[in-house]
């Protein structure tokens, strides 16, 4: 099995637990299951099915989860030809509201023909709990009503598309990858450290533009790590190119609210000083009103404060940010509204402010070396229960309670439960070459972005 392949069966794998619940109902209430008018059994189309003759050929690929093109467009009404060909490693079928089927196995191409009407249709994969998954799209008609057919949005291949008020725009700038690797500790033990606010446009998740509101240009802001008994002088700026006051709050320190914490208008800058008395994984973010906004919007960071003798040596060290995106217009702030809900539902959950974005670079590994990995979830508003599927952490530090392998009594954790301002510390390693999926088991925000993958050795077990 390729490396391909074998990714498409574990986010797949990943997925089916979380859509499984609902599948059956989504299949029974889909406005495409066919109905007393569909064809029979007998026109069904298969890959034996004649070639029909039609206007133009419409290529459709399949894949776990999703079609691509999902959207399409033709002329005009008629009989058109569908070639389907499944990328996936699973069935996946074409269904339209006519009735008409064209199914097609693992890298399997089928044709067939359907009849598009003037006011366009939707399809679905019908396959139980797929279309669930987001495997559903749209041919319309150039000169039929732009509303007759509303077109299916979707994010990739990890699961339910998140749905949201606000249009992909996909002219949107490419995400710009956020470096995972956690830094080293700073020497010395006094710090400067100049942050700079930033307000600045980001894509979030591919097709979404924010206008986000930064510790250093970056979401998250960098990670200042440091050592029990530093002292760190935080130099803030806002610069007079920004719009609203910001301020700072460092939950690693011990000072006065109305003190160090207090905002800065725009063209200010004042010094935020405090001493590292205890170790752990802390955030720090943005504490002006509303604060909920502010973070919601960017602003946060992670401080990871190692004991005075320094941490034991492993082979790869990650730092994660989990946290949520409340999409507002294109190019416009997150939505405070949407974020101030009694019962949250952001767009997106991601770690380190971009959705799947290590989905598409996995962070790579030896096999068999020892990982740690800080984590944060920054919020603001849903819990995090960090897991990386096919590993047992033999080392958790959270909030200051241990679990290390010499004092365990033989005992792991699977998971590990962080609330909105928690940090963490897990080791583990990995059992052989493959990839490692990394999420909140919260599977409903699976598929909202808070997926990656650490990759072993090149990926592929069978190698």
């Amino acid at each position: 099995m390729n490396r391909r392949s074998f990714i498409m069966v574990v986010i797949f794998s990943l997925l089916l637990a979380s859509i499984a619940a609902c599948s059956d109902q989504a299949t029974r209430t889909s406005s495409l299951a066919p109905t007393a008018s569909a064809k029979p059994e007998s026109q069904v189309v298969s890959q034996q099915a004649s070639q029909p003759t039609s206007q133009e050929v419409l290529e459709i690929h399949s894949f776990d989860m999703g079609f691509k093109p999902q959207n399409l467009t033709v002329p005009s009404p008629g009989v058109y030809t569908i070639k389907l060909v499944n990328d996936g490693v699973i069935p996946h079928d074409i269904t339209f509201p006519d009735g008409t089927v064209i199914s097609a196995k693992a890298n399997e191409t089928v044709t067939g023909e359907v009849t598009i009407p003037a006011e366009g249709m939707n399809f679905i994969c019908a396959v139980p709990g797929h279309e669930a998954a987001g495997m559903k799209g749209s041919i319309q008609v150039a000169s039929a009503d732009a509303a007759a057919v509303t077109p299916t949005m979707m994010d990739d291949h990890s699961g339910p598309a998140p749905e949201s008020d606000i249009a992909a725009d996909e002219s949107a700038p490419e995400y710009i990858l956020h470096d995972a690797k956690a830094p080293a500790a700073l020497e010395g033990t006094l710090h400067d450290i100049e942050l700079v606010v930033e307000e600045k446009p980001m894509t979030v998740a591919p097709g979404y533009v924010q206008h986000v509101w930064t510790f250093g240009g970056t979401v998250p802001g960098p990670v200042i790590r440091v050592k029990v008994g530093d002292t760190v002088r935080i130099h803030l700026k806002n610069p007079s190119s920004n719009k609203v006051p910001h301020s700072i709050d460092f939950h690693s320190s011990e000072v006065a609210w109305n003190d160090e914490m207090t905002s800065i208008n725009v063209g200010e800058d004042k010094m935020y000083e405090w001493k590292a008395n205890y170790a752990g994984v802390w955030m720090y973010h943005c504490g002006t009103t509303p604060a909920l906004h502010h973070i919601a919007n960017g602003m946060y960071g992670m401080v990871i404060v190692e004991p005075k003798e320094g941490l034991p040596a492993v082979d790869h060290e990650f730092a994660l940010v989990q946290s949520e995106w409340y999409l507002g217009p294109q190019g416009d702030l997150v939505s405070l509204e949407k974020a101030a809900s009694a019962a949250p539902a952001p767009e997106y959950v991601v770690f380190n402010g971009v959705a799947n974005q290590y989905k598409d670079h996995p962070l790579e590994v030896k096999t068999g070396a020892s990982v740690r990995v800080f984590v944060l979830n920054a919020g603001p508003s849903i819990d995090s229960s960090f897991h990386v599927v096919g590993t047992i952490f033999n080392t958790v530090i959270k909030e200051g309670v241990q679990l290390r392998p010499e004092t365990a009594n033989g005992y792991g954790s699977q998971a590990v439960d962080l609330a909105p301002a928690q940090g963490a510390i897990v080791e583990f390693t990995t059992a052989e070459d493959g990839l490692y999926p990394i999420v909140t088991h919260a599977f409903n925000f699976v598929g909202r972005g808070a997926l990656g993958l650490f990759q072993a050795g090149d990926g592929d077990p069978k190698n």
